[in-house]
């Protein structure tokens, strides 16, 4: 596999981490991204919400939590109520019932912030991938015209998943702003 493909496929690494943590910003519906990853302590470990439950959305504004340990309940409750993301779960009979608030313009605001955040987290982890693949450049050469060759080619992958990412970013913004 040659240096640019290489760099082109680690530079993609970067779009499919900020597309998850698109997913995760709410849009005006529910999705279980929302809660998936959060982390409970299960009996003294850290572990992700989404092996210790089923997520699953009732409707547009509801999400539903079946926690299938009942001892880790009320933990699972605990973290959805304390994470960054204010939401109120409801203990409706074993199910966490997850309402979801309606979207307020400090609420888009923040989630707005937030989708820049990660796209700019996107593009530096682009720029650090185009940084390194520069720097093994000369061994992977056979020639000064050859190292500007793939000079070249390593910036025109740049420049194309970073477009990819601003098209992320303008298109996230839509669903925002729309809400």
């Amino acid at each position: 596999m040659s240096l640019v493909s290489q760099t082109e496929k680690k530079m993609r690494k970067a779009i499919e981490v900020l597309h998850h943590d698109f997913q995760k910003i709410r849009a005006g519906r529910a999705s279980p991204a929302l809660l998936e990853d959060l982390m409970v302590d299960y009996y003294g470990a850290p572990t992700p919400l989404k092996q210790l439950a089923t997520i699953l959305t009732e409707d547009a504004r509801t999400l539903s939590v079946q926690v299938w340990d009942k001892g880790a309940h009320a933990d699972v409750e605990k973290t959805i109520r304390t994470s960054d993301l204010g939401l109120n779960p409801v203990d409706n009979g074993g199910v966490l019932r997850v309402p979801l608030p309606v979207m307020t313009e400090e609420n888009r605001k923040n989630y707005q912030k937030r989708a820049r955040q990660g796209a700019e987290h996107a593009r530096i982890a682009v720029r650090n991938c185009r940084r390194d693949a520069m720097h093994h450049l000369k061994d992977e050469a056979e020639g000064e015209d050859h190292e500007h060759q793939l000079a070249d080619e390593i910036q025109k992958a740049t420049d194309r998943v970073i477009a990819e990412i601003d098209k992320l970013l303008a298109e996230k913004e839509q669903d925002l702003a729309h809400i």
